[in-house]
C-alpha cells in the first residue's frame, strides 16, 4: 500500500511541475513578442504621398508633430497629430502610400 502512495506521489509531483513549466514558457513567449514604437520625424522628412493626402483631406489643420513606425513587412505607418484652429487635435494614421488607415 505505501508503494502505491508514493507512486501517486511521484505522478502527482511530476504533473504539477509539467504544469508550472508549460505556464512559465507561455509568459516567455508572449514576453518574446515586441511591438513597434513610433519615432518623431520632421514634417519636412514625410514622404510625399503623405504630404499630399494632408494637404487635400485635412487643408483646415496644421501638423503639430509626426512620427513614423517600421513594420515587419518593410513598409512604414505614419502618425501625425494635426491641430485645428480651435486647439482640437486629431491623431490621423497613414501608410507611406498615403493611405488613411484605420
Amino acid at each position: 500500500m505505501k508503494k502505491l502512495f508514493v507512486a501517486v506521489a511521484l505522478v502527482m509531483g511530476v504533473g504539477t511541475t509539467v504544469a508550472f513549466a508549460a505556464d512559465n514558457q507561455t509568459t516567455a513567449a508572449s514576453v518574446a513578442v515586441a511591438v513597434n514604437d513610433f519615432v518623431p520625424v520632421e514634417v519636412d522628412d514625410l514622404p510625399q504621398a503623405v504630404k499630399d493626402t494632408l494637404a487635400k483631406d485635412y487643408a483646415d489643420y496644421m501638423v503639430k508633430e509626426a512620427a513614423v513606425e517600421a513594420n515587419e513587412d518593410g513598409t512604414q505607418t505614419y502618425k501625425v497629430t494635426l491641430t485645428a484652429q480651435d486647439d482640437t487635435e486629431q491623431t490621423v494614421l497613414l501608410s507611406e502610400n498615403g493611405e488613411v488607415l484605420k
